[in-house]
């Protein structure tokens, strides 16, 4: 059956409609139409035998009477078969009232729009008045019905075609606003479409999971069902593990509850593709060496000797100026700083390590080595320290016995970079190779003792300036020998598993990771900061931050999922990868 387009856009997600349209449980063609009024030469009333006709010819107003052409109401009749044996249509029984029987036996039967007959006088060239089951613009396109004798025959009312087995329009009409209010109902899921969106959500969710990024952002243009259901965390997952800076680590922990992976990954393009727009947060007027960390939407950075906090407006590309907590306390320039246990653990050039507690005014500061202290790390209530003095010391945080140290280590060499492993139980030096033919030691923690030495390949003055543990058995390090090195404490200590090459043979001062694939370098010359993907060995992306007058290392780089934030000599920068 060939619908209007108008029905046929209705029964789509409705097959309520199609049910009442077709009306299959009666075995019916279509649902009754509206009964014609009967007119003879005597004075009666037509209608038709069924019990919806009548209704809707009371519906329709007072009927006529007079002497007139006959009209027989619209049958109800199912198909069957003539008399020769070949399939037709069954005339339906007589019209009740003598002006029909008058119209009966005056004209030969047509079909009607419901599947029955239609009987009436033959006319002399004047068109039937009244209805006759059409009457709206998108029932003008009709099938013709059938006479009882097998011939097409056509169906006159009001200067209109009508098929012989739509629907009346008053029956068209309760059915469409059926289908309206059925598509306005909410659903978990489309009422009607291919048989594959009607399949449990789980193995729905099981299909899609196969899908890259490009079929995931054309299926969610389909509807707006579709929409809704590609932004499951759970179909992203997959993506965000392989995508960079999106939050989650290489065993799969997710950093970064709080925002949906589906945002993250469209973010993750921008940082694939180097797209991002740089500001400059923050500047000051003399050149430091500043030093930063992060935590929720607040910014601790170091400015001379002192250590401010400023707070980050939501859309954490800009600060507020002024900032809203100052820690002084050491007497020259801070070198270093961590957070640990809502403390801040600052080292200064002039020897002290400083503990500050975040949320008050208590400080505490204590004279720990006989020179600058260059760097520092507290984990497990437990602080290390490391000096231009050639010693690496370990301290207790317990408030009853700071200052009172616990283990002191002679490392031979300048010691210009220190990391705890998570598991407590070692840490590892990375000192100015200029006595030791390897700067990358591992101590451990509790004896003090030498654990083993990383690497035999390292030039004379290749020092380490910075080194971070990745996990408690992968560890990353960096510094004067142009070099990205990452090493694997479970396959050998003698050679790094991989290594990345500074292009243009800079000093690497910092570097950051996301835990994952995304690795961030800050470089000597003209503050480049450099993006590398860990699995391929060529640099992604370079971003130079100054020009000649100004040129200045980048010290420090912190970086969440949408921002990139680089410590220079005179100012604070950001990338910006969520609004490029």
């Amino acid at each position: 059956m060939v619908l209007p387009p108008l029905l046929e856009a209705a029964a789509s997600p409705a097959p309520l409609f199609i049910r009442r349209l077709l009306m299959g449980s009666q075995g019916r063609l279509g649902p009754p139409g509206n009964g014609g009024q009967g007119e003879g030469e005597g004075e009666g009333e037509g209608e038709g035998e069924g019990g919806e006709e009548r209704k809707l010819q009371k519906t329709r107003g007072k009927r006529r009477k007079g002497k007139g052409k006959g009209k027989a109401g619209t049958g109800a009749g199912g198909r069957g078969r003539r008399a020769d044996g070949k399939p037709g249509l069954q005339p339906v029984e007589k019209a009740a009232g003598p002006g029909a029987e008058k119209g009966a036996e005056t004209g030969p039967a047509r079909a009607g729009p419901g599947g029955g007959s239609v009987g009436g006088p033959r006319s002399s060239g004047k068109r039937d008045e009244g209805s006759a089951g059409a009457g709206k613009a998108y029932e003008r396109r009709a099938r013709a019905g059938r006479r009882e004798d097998g011939r097409p025959g056509r169906l006159r009312g009001r200067g209109l075609q009508a098929w012989a087995e739509f629907p009346g329009p008053g029956a068209a009409m309760a059915a469409t606003e059926e289908a309206v209010a059925a598509a306005l109902e909410p659903a978990p899921g489309p009422a009607a479409g291919p048989a594959l969106w009607r399949l449990p959500e789980e193995l729905l969710l099981l299909v899609c999971s196969y899908l890259d990024v490009r079929a995931l952002g054309r299926l969610a243009q389909v509807c707006r069902w579709l929409r809704r259901f590609t932004s499951c965390d759970l179909l992203w997952r997959r993506i965000a593990r392989a995508s960079l800076n999106s939050g989650f680590t290489r065993l799969g922990t997710d950093l970064m509850t709080s925002i949906p992976v589906k945002e993250r990954v469209k973010v993750s393009q921008n940082w694939r593709l180097g797209r991002c727009r740089e500001g400059i947060l923050l500047k000051w007027r003399c050149s430091q060496m500043p030093w930063m960390q992060l935590e929720d939407d607040s910014l601790y950075i170091s400015q001379a000797n002192f250590i401010l906090t400023y707070q980050f407006r939501p859309d954490g590309a800009s600060l507020n100026r002024r900032p809203f907590r100052v820690f002084p306390g050491h007497d020259e320039d801070v070198c270093h700083f961590v957070l640990a246990n809502s403390h801040i653990i600052s080292a200064g050039g002039d020897g002290k390590i400083g503990i500050h507690k975040i949320h008050n005014t208590f400080t505490v500061k204590y004279s720990a080595h006989e020179q600058e202290v260059n760097c520092v790390d507290c984990k497990g209530g437990i602080i290390v320290s490391g000096s231009r003095d050639r010693t690496a010391k370990v301290w207790p945080l317990a408030s009853g016995q700071l200052g009172q140290c616990l283990h002191t280590i002679q490392t031979e060499d300048r010691v210009w970079s220190i990391a705890i492993s998570p598991l407590l139980s070692s840490f590892v030096t990375g000192t100015a190779c200029c006595g030791h033919f390897s700067p990358l030691r591992i101590w451990d923690l509790n004896s003090g003792q030498l654990i083993t030495h990383l690497g035999c390949d390292f030039p004379p003055g290749a020092g380490v300036l910075d080194v971070m543990y990745e996990s408690p058995s992968t560890l990353l390090s960096c510094g004067y020998d142009t070099y990205v090195r990452y090493w694997d404490l479970r396959t050998s200590a003698r050679k790094c598993v991989m290594a990345w090459e500074e292009p243009h043979d800079s000093t690497l001062y910092c570097l950051q990771t996301d835990g994952n694939h995304l690795l961030a370098t800050g470089s000597s010359y003209y503050g480049v900061v450099r993006l590398w993907d860990r699995r391929q060995r060529a640099c992604l992306h370079a971003f130079p931050l100054t020009s000649t007058p100004l040129s200045s290392p980048v010290y420090c780089l912190r970086f969440t999922t949408k921002h990139l934030y680089a410590a220079l000599s005179y100012n604070l920068h950001i990338l910006d990868f969520q609004n490029p």
